[in-house]
């Protein structure tokens, strides 16, 4: 058994807003409620959620908005940033992380458990959507040599979970590394008391009037570069429907500028409202690889069937034909085909994620991924002691 004596921090990237990742800290939180957290930089005006934690940051704080946001400008300070963080007072470090938390530096007698989000994008995964011209030519001349230190880093935790099957395989495939697998957790009660208690409408007529009349898609998600929300505006507006995107992000002017007129974005929404689109959508629409794919468990419990490109996290927490359906040309072409037969699938997929929703998020559930980390973690200490 764990001893309940021990001195924890908890290590994430960065703490500026709130999202699926972000629930998981709370978790955390719950479990280890003495914890020091630790991060690059935080932003309480948009991550107010966070205002309860002990936290500790690097000198990247004090850098102007505009650097430390930047993922491309200020990825050379972030390794500096972590390894500069002094963890000798703690018994074990839970570090979670898609970038550079990983990289702390601990010493024998600490135990560093890593939560692994993903290997880090802009490196292994997606560096040609984040890269552009003159950037991605600076930095490739660069960019092995930061390979080579991110597969270094890699290697300081003690143990690494990973987030889902798809980041197990991504970890074994870029930093050569077998490591556990344990889903996010995901609050059941929360989301199913929202919907319990849910008023008809809680928006105003002027936010977004609901119709019968007017049926919509949705997207939910950050507008970053690896989200590949243009699919969703670009398919939406070639079948003439309706879409509402909820999220914001560095692509969301152009989004904005690529949509059609029956297309809405909204922003910084209450969960409850979340809820009300949730369910009176179409479907929920996820074009991304996703790592996990927490948003398609909150449109489960909602009743609201997802659309998703069917690889990656999609397919761990989507069930083909019951509470979604796939499409496999990660296009606007291949979502299109989807939109265009929705008439003919659609009653069949709203009845049956009505009715096995809340049973598929179950699998997914805060209590079970509480229970198995305490048994991760335990058997780690054991092993080093």
């Amino acid at each position: 058994m764990a001893n309940s004596s021990n001195k924890v921090a908890i290590v994430y990237d960065w703490i500026d807003k709130w999202g699926g990742v972000e629930r998981l800290l709370p978790t955390l939180y719950s479990i280890y409620p003495d914890a020091t957290f630790y991060t690059s930089y935080v932003d309480l005006k948009d991550a107010k959620w966070a205002r309860r934690l002990n936290i500790k940051t690097s000198f990247l704080q004090h850098f102007p908005s505009w650097i430390k946001k930047s993922r491309i400008l200020s990825f050379i300070f972030y390794p500096i940033a972590f390894e500069s963080f002094d963890f000798s007072a703690y018994d074990t470090v839970i570090s979670v992380t898609s970038s550079f938390a990983k990289s702390i530096i601990t010493k024998p007698k600490t135990r560093h458990i890593c939560y692994l989000l993903t290997p880090t994008r802009y490196i292994w995964l997606y560096p040609k959507e984040y890269l552009h011209g003159v950037i991605r030519w600076a930095l490739s001349i660069f960019m092995k040599y930061v390979r080579h230190w991110d597969s270094i880093a890699s290697r300081r935790p003690d143990l690494i979970i990973s987030l889902s099957k798809t980041v197990r395989d991504r970890c074994k495939k870029y930093y050569g590394i077998t490591s556990e697998v344990l889903y996010p957790p995901f609050e059941i009660d929360y989301w199913e008391g929202i919907r319990t208690k849910f008023k008809k409408n809680p928006f105003s007529d002027t936010l977004i009037p609901f119709s019968e009349k007017k049926p919509y898609f949705l997207v939910v998600s950050r507008l970053e570069p690896y989200k590949k929300i243009e699919i969703a505006v670009e398919a939406c507006r070639l079948t003439k429907s309706r879409l509402i995107v909820v999220g914001k992000g560095s692509r969301q002017n152009q989004l904005k500028r690529a949509a059609g007129s029956e297309t809405t974005f909204l922003q910084d929404i209450s969960d409850e409202q979340l809820v009300a689109l949730y369910m009176h959508a179409e479907g929920l629409i996820m074009p991304q690889n996703e790592d996990f794919g927490y948003t398609s468990l909150e449109a489960q419990i909602c009743g609201c069937p997802v659309i998703a490109y069917g690889h990656g996290g999609n397919a761990e927490t989507v069930i083909q034909d019951m509470t979604g359906v796939f499409f496999y040309e990660q296009s606007s072409a291949g979502l299109s085909s989807v939109l265009e037969r929705w008439h003919k699938i659609s009653y069949n997929l709203k009845r049956n994620t009505n009715l096995f929703g809340k049973q598929q998020a179950g699998k997914f559930s805060k209590d079970i991924f509480i229970s198995r980390i305490k048994q991760l973690i335990s058997l780690k200490e054991e092993e080093i002691l």
